[in-house]
Parts: C-alpha cells; structure tokens; sequence
C-alpha cells in the first residue's frame, strides 16, 4: 500500500522506516529540509539501533523517500500517518499541539480524493475528534481522522514497530467510512496481524488514552520504588533486595522496578504533566492528583544525588573535580530530553565543581544543552583526577567497569552508583567508598 508519514523526527523516522520495510510505498515528510536530506542520503539524524540498515535498505529498494512537498505526499496516498513532536508548553503542563495543527491545516486542503489522518503522536485526550472536524473544515474531500498509538522504547524502536507487543486503532464509531478506516489499517498491519499480534479497535479516546495511561503507569512504577528507596536509605535496609523480593509476585513484575535515578526522556516527564492538564481541563484533576507525587519524587532523586556527591567531597562541591558517567536519559540512546544524567551534571557544576561528562552516544547532543560543561572521549579521560566518579546512565561500557580499571587514574577512590548497576561489594572489597540509592 502507499502512506505517508508526517514528521520525521525519532517516531516519525522510525515509523517510516518500518512501514517501508513491511513492503508499503513510503513518503516520508518535514519541513526541515536538513532532517530530510539526511534521511534520503541515509543517514538517521538520532542514534537508534538497527535502524540504519532498515533505513539504507529500502531506501535502496524504492519503497521509501523523503521530501519536504506536502503536495507531493497528498498526491502520493491516501492514508497519511502524523508522527510530529507534542512538547511541553512553556511555562506549562499541557501539550502544546502546534505541530500536530499545523500538518494538518497544511495538508487537509490540499487533499483531492477521500483520505484519512493517522495519529501515531501521543496527544490529549479529545485531541483526534477536534482534529477530525478541523481537517473536515479545511478540506474539500472527505476526511477521516483515527487514532493509531506508538508503543516505542528508545534502544528498541525497530522492534517495537515491527513486532509490537498490540496494535491499537481508535476510530470514530459514527461517521460512515469508519470501516474504510478500520479495514486500510488492517491492510497495512496485515503481516503483524498475520502474525497473531492482538489488534484493538476502540473508540478516538480509549486510543487516545492507552498511551497516556501506559506512560503514567510506568512512571508510577519507577516514582513508587523510589520512594521506597527512601524509606530503605532512612532504615538501613536493601532496595535492590526488596525489589527483587517484589518481583517474585506476579501481580507486580520485576520490570521497571529498579530504584535509581529516576526517569526522564521525551516521554513520560511529558506526558505525565500534559495528562494532569487535561484531567483539569476535563474537571477530573482529582483522579490523576498523585502524578503530581509521582513527579516530585522522580526530580527529588536528581537533588538526592547532588547531595550525595557533595557528602563524597568532605560537604562542598566547591573546587571538586567530578566526573559523570553517562548523559543520555537511557542507554542505547543518544536523547537527551529531560535526561537525569544531564540535570545532575549541570547541578554539580552550579555548585562549584569542575565537571567532566562522558557518553558513548549522547556527547554531541550534550554539548548543545550543556557547552559549559568538560566532555571527554572516553571513560578515563573522564575519570582523570577525579574525587568522585558518578555512574548516571546504564550503559553496558559502564556496567562493566572494575575498580581496576580507574584505580589507576582517579585521585579519591569514591564512586556513586546512581543506577544501582554495579557490583557494590567488589568495589567496597577493592577499597572504595561505594555509595548507591536506597542500599545500606
């Protein structure tokens, strides 16, 4: 089939990519002509594994191509997916939905035969309704709008879109195409339907919401055993014990329950606020009301840490010479956005200390954010005269580490653990302070 898909930033490069490799006709669009030169020479502009070589391939087979012509791509098919960025606002909690209007008002008018808009951007919800009649207004054909979430893990997108875990369609009930609609997404998912991947249709809002809900559900997970961290670090008692104890039930899992610090990332800081400014908006703020603790606890992890090296460096940053282990908000990931790592660095620096950060993936995107702060090539250079060393990203480089390794290079033998990710007792054994979240 031919579809287009609009925005081609992380979701909506991906989304692309991955579409083409399921054999469909794709037209990728942006108004950056940067970002889609790029893409046509084959070059993914973020760090995402794997997804190059899907890129370069059906670049190379003719099913995928990049442009900035909206005429172009209205021309190309009738099935047009938007995956643009939803930030959010300054100086506000809710979406700002800028980008997601502005495909549309652009595009719905050109449209010259009976065509739908796919949401594959995480939105409030009520958004797909209200963007349904705006198109329906700007438009001389008929227009569908439909609700078709992404589920993608950064470090795992091209499997998360190949072989997601569900696919879920909201579509509107009333209108007359609604089955046109439902029976094109079944068609361009037909290879995953085939292949036995649950397929939900629901309605614009229960779509809407499944990915709002699931991003907040996750952050509640994280925020909770952070507390519990807290109440570990105040008794003497082990997180990472306890957590694995917890994941034994099966009602609870041991996944996302690793105490550290905290979540970040372009999705679940801001989706979780835009989720508590639409429950307001809707007079139901009092049902999400504990995102605001679930929040509050995941940015007092961030301070927790600035603590913790202040105490490693005799009470003061003043004058210390720190070295940060890790900038990316996950590993596999060159993102940035709202990442902890990067926040504590910059933190450390406003009080006083010489800061050194070091990222197999993330420097670049680092130095945009942070060009005040030291970066280095390598995890040596990083540690090189340091008093203390800060592990704030899980990066399997980093995982990996023995005290062997920066005994030789460190000034003071002190290391924090803001990741719960190291062997704690082979470092204390070796002759270092060793100081994690929520452990004894």
């Amino acid at each position: 089939m031919r579809c287009t898909v609009f925005g081609t930033g992380y979701l909506g490069a991906t989304h692309a990519a991955c579409m083409a490799e399921l054999g469909h006709d794709v037209v990728g669009v942006d108004v950056d002509p940067g970002k889609v030169a790029k893409l046509a020479d084959g070059v993914v502009p973020f760090y995402e594994p794997g997804l190059d070589e899907v890129l370069q391939r059906n670049l190379a087979a003719g099913r995928l191509r990049f442009t900035t012509d909206y005429a172009d791509a209205a021309d190309h098919a009738d099935v047009h997916f938007l995956g643009v960025g939803t930030p959010q606002k300054k100086g506000e909690y809710g979406a700002d939905l800028k980008y997601v209007h502005a495909v549309v008002d652009t595009l719905a008018p050109m449209l010259e035969r009976p065509a739908m808009i796919v949401g594959k951007s995480t939105v409030p919800v009520g958004t797909a309704a209200a963007l349904g009649e705006r198109a329906r207004a700007a438009a001389k054909v008929d227009v569908e709008v439909a609700w078709n979430p992404e589920f993608l893990r950064e470090g795992f997108a091209v499997q998360d879109t190949l072989r997601p875990d569900r696919l879920v369609l909201g579509i509107d009930g009333a209108r007359d195409r609604a089955g046109w609609v439902e029976q094109q997404i079944r068609e361009i998912y037909a290879d995953l339907i085939a292949a036995e991947i649950p397929f939900l249709l629901t309605d614009l809002a229960t779509a809407e919401l499944v990915k709002v809900s699931a991003n907040a559900f996750l952050a509640t997970k994280i925020s909770f055993i952070n507390a519990v961290s807290e109440v570990c670090e105040a008794t003497g008692a082990d997180v990472t014990m306890l957590a694995d104890a917890l994941g034994y039930d099966a009602r609870i899992g041991r996944r996302f329950l690793n105490a550290g610090l905290g979540f970040g990332g372009g999705c679940l800081p801001k989706d979780i606020r835009a989720f508590m400014a639409r429950s307001g908006e809707l007079g139901a703020d009092h049902a999400v009301a504990f995102l605001r603790e679930v929040d509050n606890i995941n940015m007092r992890r961030r301070t927790k840490v600035v603590d913790m090296a202040a105490r490693a460096c005799g009470g003061s940053l003043l004058g210390a010479n720190v070295a940060v282990l890790g900038a990316a908000f996950k590993p596999e990931s060159d993102d940035v956005r709202d990442s902890p790592a990067l926040n504590v660095a910059g933190m450390i620096q406003l009080h006083g200390a010489v800061v050194t950060v070091y990222d197999p993936k993330a420097v670049e995107n680092s130095r945009r954010v942070f060009p005040t702060l030291n970066y280095a090539t390598s995890v040596a250079e990083a540690c090189d005269r340091a008093d203390v060393v800060l592990v704030l990203t899980e990066w399997n480089e980093f995982t990996a580490l023995t005290p062997a390794d920066l005994d030789p290079v460190v000034r003071t033998r002190s290391i924090i653990d803001g990741r719960n990710c190291l062997d704690r007792a082979a470092w204390r054994d070796a002759g270092w302070v060793y100081a994690g979240l929520g452990t004894p």
